[in-house]
């Protein structure tokens, strides 16, 4: 899985959060999306790479602006991670 983290700015409050989640969720195939207004970053959990340029557009038709791109490695940690 991949862990991608995106600056967006524009958002001023949870509904706009709501909104850039749902815009990024319609159109990518993507398994979670969490936005904070607070810290202007999206982070989104996909099975493969997210291709920026297309990142972008989705950002930019729902009305905010794609500042920065990170993409890396990302392993879900649970329960099992607490084991020795």
């Amino acid at each position: 899985m991949i862990k991608t983290t995106i600056g967006v700015k524009g958002m001023m409050c949870h509904n706009c959060e709501r909104h850039v989640n749902e815009a990024v969720q319609e159109i990518l195939a993507v398994r979670k999306v969490t936005s904070s207004h607070e810290a202007n970053r999206t982070e989104i959990i996909s099975e493969g790479e997210l291709a920026e340029e297309e990142l972008r557009k989705v950002i930019e038709k729902a009305g905010y602006e794609m500042t920065s791109y990170d993409s890396e490695p990302f392993e879900k940690k649970g329960f099992s991670a607490f084991r020795k």
